[in-house]
Protein backbone atom coordinates (compact mmCIF):
# COMPACT_ATOMS: atom_id res chain seq x y z
CA UNK A 1 0.00 0.00 0.00
CA UNK A 2 1.24 3.54 -0.57
CA UNK A 3 2.03 5.82 2.03
CA UNK A 4 1.32 9.70 1.19
CA UNK A 5 2.49 12.67 3.21
CA UNK A 6 -0.40 15.10 2.55
CA UNK A 7 0.80 19.46 2.79
CA UNK A 8 -1.93 20.88 4.91
CA UNK A 9 -1.11 24.80 4.43
CA UNK A 10 -4.36 25.44 2.85
CA UNK A 11 -8.26 24.61 4.43
CA UNK A 12 -9.05 24.11 0.75
CA UNK A 13 -6.56 23.06 -0.92
CA UNK A 14 -3.43 20.21 -0.62
CA UNK A 15 -1.23 18.40 -2.25
CA UNK A 16 -0.13 14.66 -1.41
CA UNK A 17 3.67 13.40 -2.10
CA UNK A 18 3.70 9.43 -2.44
CA UNK A 19 6.25 8.55 0.54
CA UNK A 20 9.07 5.99 -0.88
CA UNK A 21 10.91 6.27 2.94
CA UNK A 22 10.43 8.35 5.93
CA UNK A 23 14.03 9.24 6.95
CA UNK A 24 13.69 11.44 9.87
CA UNK A 25 10.41 12.49 11.51
CA UNK A 26 10.70 14.42 15.25
CA UNK A 27 9.19 17.28 17.04
CA UNK A 28 12.30 19.64 17.49
CA UNK A 29 12.07 22.54 19.80
CA UNK A 30 10.25 24.80 17.74
CA UNK A 31 8.81 22.35 15.38
CA UNK A 32 7.41 19.17 13.94
CA UNK A 33 10.28 18.20 10.81
CA UNK A 34 10.17 15.21 9.08
CA UNK A 35 12.18 14.63 6.06
CA UNK A 36 11.29 11.66 3.66
CA UNK A 37 12.31 9.91 0.23
CA UNK A 38 9.36 10.74 -2.55
CA UNK A 39 9.69 9.92 -6.28
CA UNK A 40 10.32 12.37 -8.70
CA UNK A 41 11.58 14.91 -5.85
CA UNK A 42 14.13 12.96 -4.10
CA UNK A 43 14.24 13.81 -0.37
CA UNK A 44 11.74 16.53 0.74
CA UNK A 45 11.53 18.49 4.21
CA UNK A 46 8.63 19.89 5.76
CA UNK A 47 7.97 22.07 9.28
CA UNK A 48 4.47 21.89 10.79
CA UNK A 49 3.09 19.70 8.06
CA UNK A 50 4.40 22.32 5.14
CA UNK A 51 6.63 21.58 2.37
CA UNK A 52 10.03 23.86 2.81
CA UNK A 53 12.36 22.21 0.20
CA UNK A 54 12.98 19.07 -2.41
CA UNK A 55 15.73 17.85 -3.85
CA UNK A 56 14.04 18.13 -6.63
CA UNK A 57 13.29 21.70 -7.55
CA UNK A 58 15.19 23.55 -4.50
CA UNK A 59 17.33 24.72 -7.03
CA UNK A 60 14.58 27.68 -8.63
CA UNK A 61 14.19 29.23 -5.32
CA UNK A 62 17.53 29.10 -3.79
CA UNK A 63 18.86 30.98 -7.07
CA UNK A 64 16.79 33.41 -7.38
CA UNK A 65 16.54 34.19 -4.03
CA UNK A 66 20.46 34.74 -3.64
CA UNK A 67 21.61 35.76 -7.26
CA UNK A 68 18.94 37.97 -7.84
CA UNK A 69 19.84 40.55 -5.32
CA UNK A 70 23.60 40.01 -5.13
CA UNK A 71 23.99 40.28 -9.18
CA UNK A 72 21.29 43.60 -8.83
CA UNK A 73 23.17 45.20 -5.78
CA UNK A 74 26.44 44.66 -8.31
CA UNK A 75 29.24 44.94 -5.15
CA UNK A 76 27.72 43.27 -2.54
CA UNK A 77 30.58 42.18 0.14
CA UNK A 78 28.41 41.28 3.03
CA UNK A 79 25.27 38.87 3.00
CA UNK A 80 23.05 38.09 5.89
CA UNK A 81 20.89 35.12 5.74
CA UNK A 82 18.14 35.02 7.74
CA UNK A 83 16.76 31.33 8.25
CA UNK A 84 17.76 29.07 5.66
CA UNK A 85 18.44 26.47 7.17
CA UNK A 86 18.72 23.87 4.78
CA UNK A 87 22.12 25.55 3.51
CA UNK A 88 20.67 26.01 -0.24
CA UNK A 89 20.72 30.05 0.05
CA UNK A 90 24.00 29.93 1.81
CA UNK A 91 25.73 27.72 -1.12
CA UNK A 92 24.46 29.69 -4.01
CA UNK A 93 25.58 33.00 -1.99
CA UNK A 94 29.20 31.92 -1.77
CA UNK A 95 29.29 31.51 -5.72
CA UNK A 96 29.96 34.97 -6.03
CA UNK A 97 33.81 35.29 -4.80
CA UNK A 98 32.96 39.10 -4.62
CA UNK A 99 31.13 38.41 -0.93
CA UNK A 100 33.29 38.55 1.92
CA UNK A 101 31.14 36.82 4.62
CA UNK A 102 28.01 35.17 4.16
CA UNK A 103 26.44 35.27 7.61
CA UNK A 104 23.63 32.94 8.52
CA UNK A 105 21.49 33.61 11.37
CA UNK A 106 19.22 30.51 12.43
CA UNK A 107 16.95 29.98 15.07
CA UNK A 108 16.41 25.83 14.93
CA UNK A 109 19.93 23.81 15.00
CA UNK A 110 18.35 20.80 14.43
CA UNK A 111 17.32 21.96 10.94
CA UNK A 112 21.06 22.25 9.99
CA UNK A 113 21.86 18.99 11.95
CA UNK A 114 19.59 16.91 9.96
CA UNK A 115 19.54 18.79 6.43
CA UNK A 116 23.01 17.93 6.49
CA UNK A 117 22.74 14.35 7.46
CA UNK A 118 19.69 13.28 5.25
CA UNK A 119 20.12 16.19 2.63
CA UNK A 120 23.56 17.10 2.45
CA UNK A 121 23.56 17.65 -1.56
CA UNK A 122 21.15 20.86 -1.00
CA UNK A 123 24.30 22.21 1.63
CA UNK A 124 27.04 21.44 -0.56
CA UNK A 125 29.98 21.83 1.90
CA UNK A 126 28.57 25.53 2.22
CA UNK A 127 28.33 25.31 6.46
CA UNK A 128 32.05 24.98 6.24
CA UNK A 129 32.94 27.56 3.76
CA UNK A 130 35.74 29.80 4.90
CA UNK A 131 33.46 32.63 4.08
CA UNK A 132 30.19 31.26 5.95
CA UNK A 133 29.55 32.31 9.19
CA UNK A 134 27.11 29.98 11.04
CA UNK A 135 24.77 31.57 14.05
CA UNK A 136 22.21 29.87 16.05
CA UNK A 137 20.26 32.80 16.97
CA UNK A 138 17.03 34.30 17.10
CA UNK A 139 17.12 36.07 13.46
CA UNK A 140 14.60 38.79 14.74
CA UNK A 141 16.77 39.00 17.86
CA UNK A 142 19.89 39.46 15.74
CA UNK A 143 18.36 41.85 13.71
CA UNK A 144 17.25 43.95 15.99
CA UNK A 145 20.63 44.19 18.41
CA UNK A 146 23.58 43.87 15.84
CA UNK A 147 25.50 46.53 14.91
CA UNK A 148 26.66 45.43 11.54
CA UNK A 149 25.58 46.53 8.06
CA UNK A 150 24.89 44.13 5.64
CA UNK A 151 24.92 44.97 1.26
CA UNK A 152 22.16 41.89 0.79
CA UNK A 153 19.63 40.35 3.38
CA UNK A 154 18.11 37.22 2.33
CA UNK A 155 15.07 36.32 4.64
CA UNK A 156 14.67 32.77 3.33
CA UNK A 157 11.67 31.56 6.26
CA UNK A 158 8.74 30.06 6.75
CA UNK A 159 5.24 31.75 5.98
CA UNK A 160 3.63 33.53 8.25
CA UNK A 161 2.22 30.58 10.63
CA UNK A 162 4.42 29.52 13.62
CA UNK A 163 7.83 30.47 14.67
CA UNK A 164 8.25 32.52 11.18
CA UNK A 165 5.19 34.58 11.76
CA UNK A 166 7.40 37.30 13.52
CA UNK A 167 9.68 37.61 10.39
CA UNK A 168 7.01 39.46 8.28
CA UNK A 169 6.29 42.08 11.05
CA UNK A 170 6.83 45.38 10.60
CA UNK A 171 9.07 46.37 13.22
CA UNK A 172 11.77 43.39 11.66
CA UNK A 173 11.32 45.07 8.10
CA UNK A 174 12.71 48.42 9.92
CA UNK A 175 15.32 46.68 11.98
CA UNK A 176 16.15 45.16 8.33
CA UNK A 177 16.24 48.47 6.78
CA UNK A 178 18.34 49.82 9.68
CA UNK A 179 20.73 47.13 8.91
CA UNK A 180 21.43 47.31 5.31
CA UNK A 181 24.34 49.65 3.83
CA UNK A 182 23.35 52.90 1.54
CA UNK A 183 22.12 50.44 -1.49
CA UNK A 184 20.81 47.64 0.59
CA UNK A 185 18.31 44.98 -0.60
CA UNK A 186 16.48 42.71 1.16
CA UNK A 187 14.38 39.59 -0.34
CA UNK A 188 12.34 37.68 1.33
CA UNK A 189 9.95 33.77 0.67
CA UNK A 190 6.41 35.67 -0.10
CA UNK A 191 4.06 33.19 -0.40
CA UNK A 192 2.22 32.21 -3.22
CA UNK A 193 0.26 35.41 -4.59
CA UNK A 194 -2.49 33.53 -6.31
CA UNK A 195 -3.57 31.57 -2.78
CA UNK A 196 -1.84 34.04 -0.35
CA UNK A 197 -2.39 37.27 -1.90
CA UNK A 198 -3.11 38.75 1.35
CA UNK A 199 1.03 38.62 2.44
CA UNK A 200 1.25 40.80 -0.87
CA UNK A 201 -0.77 43.97 0.29
CA UNK A 202 0.76 43.04 3.92
CA UNK A 203 3.98 42.69 2.98
CA UNK A 204 4.23 46.46 1.13
CA UNK A 205 2.42 48.17 3.90
CA UNK A 206 4.55 47.15 6.28
CA UNK A 207 7.82 48.22 4.30
CA UNK A 208 6.84 51.11 2.41
CA UNK A 209 7.90 53.45 5.17
CA UNK A 210 11.06 52.58 5.28
CA UNK A 211 12.60 51.61 2.31
CA UNK A 212 12.60 53.78 -1.23
CA UNK A 213 11.70 50.81 -3.21
CA UNK A 214 9.44 48.13 -2.67
CA UNK A 215 7.69 45.25 -5.05
CA UNK A 216 8.11 41.16 -5.89
CA UNK A 217 9.69 39.14 -8.12
CA UNK A 218 8.46 36.12 -9.29
CA UNK A 219 9.75 32.60 -9.68
CA UNK A 220 7.81 29.14 -10.45
CA UNK A 221 8.96 26.41 -8.29
CA UNK A 222 6.84 23.11 -8.69
CA UNK A 223 6.60 22.15 -5.07
CA UNK A 224 5.29 25.54 -3.98
CA UNK A 225 1.80 25.08 -5.52
CA UNK A 226 -0.28 27.85 -6.83
CA UNK A 227 1.11 29.15 -9.52
CA UNK A 228 4.31 32.08 -9.12
CA UNK A 229 5.70 32.31 -5.80
CA UNK A 230 6.49 35.94 -4.76
CA UNK A 231 9.99 37.33 -3.21
CA UNK A 232 9.77 40.39 -1.55
CA UNK A 233 12.06 42.90 -2.58
CA UNK A 234 12.51 45.84 -1.04
CA UNK A 235 15.74 48.56 -1.28
CA UNK A 236 17.33 52.05 -0.79
CA UNK A 237 18.07 52.18 -4.10
CA UNK A 238 15.12 52.01 -6.60
CA UNK A 239 17.90 51.77 -9.22
CA UNK A 240 18.98 47.64 -8.37
CA UNK A 241 15.73 46.36 -9.84
CA UNK A 242 16.40 48.81 -12.92
CA UNK A 243 19.77 47.59 -14.13
CA UNK A 244 20.28 46.89 -18.13
CA UNK A 245 20.09 43.29 -19.04
CA UNK A 246 23.71 43.72 -20.45
CA UNK A 247 25.07 44.45 -17.11
CA UNK A 248 23.44 42.17 -15.52
CA UNK A 249 24.93 39.84 -17.83
CA UNK A 250 28.69 41.69 -17.37
CA UNK A 251 28.29 40.90 -13.42
CA UNK A 252 27.42 37.53 -14.32
CA UNK A 253 30.34 36.86 -16.21
CA UNK A 254 32.14 38.64 -14.07
CA UNK A 255 31.62 36.50 -10.82
CA UNK A 256 32.37 33.35 -13.22
CA UNK A 257 29.52 32.38 -15.06
CA UNK A 258 28.89 30.02 -12.29
CA UNK A 259 26.71 26.80 -13.14
CA UNK A 260 22.79 27.40 -12.57
CA UNK A 261 19.92 25.71 -13.40
CA UNK A 262 17.42 28.47 -13.30
CA UNK A 263 18.76 31.82 -13.12
CA UNK A 264 20.38 33.25 -15.62
CA UNK A 265 20.21 36.89 -16.78
CA UNK A 266 17.04 37.25 -19.23
CA UNK A 267 15.37 35.39 -16.11
CA UNK A 268 16.61 38.04 -13.52
CA UNK A 269 15.00 40.59 -16.01
CA UNK A 270 11.98 38.82 -16.41
CA UNK A 271 11.29 38.17 -12.90
CA UNK A 272 10.52 41.61 -12.35
CA UNK A 273 7.72 41.66 -14.89
CA UNK A 274 4.68 41.01 -12.75
CA UNK A 275 1.45 39.08 -13.75
CA UNK A 276 -1.46 42.09 -13.99
CA UNK A 277 -3.08 39.88 -10.76
CA UNK A 278 -0.26 40.46 -8.51
CA UNK A 279 -0.32 43.54 -9.85
CA UNK A 280 -3.78 44.84 -8.99
CA UNK A 281 -3.03 43.40 -4.80
CA UNK A 282 -0.36 45.44 -4.95
CA UNK A 283 -2.50 48.32 -5.68
CA UNK A 284 -4.70 47.42 -2.88
CA UNK A 285 -1.62 48.34 -0.48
Amino acid sequence: MTTWFEEKLYDHWRQSFSVTEVLFHEKTEFQDLIIFEAPVYGRVLALDNVIQVTEGDEFVYHEMMAHTPILAHGAAKTVCIIGGGDGGVLREVLKHPGVERATMVEIDPGVIELCSKYMPGISAGAFDHPRAEIIIADGIRFMAETQRKFDVIIVDSTDPIGPGEVLFTEQFYKDCAARLTERGIIINQNGVPSQQGGEVIMTLQRRRPYFKDTGFIVAAVPTYVGGFMALGWASHDPATRAVPLEEIRRRYEAAGSFKTRYYNPEIHLGSFALPQFVRDLMAQA
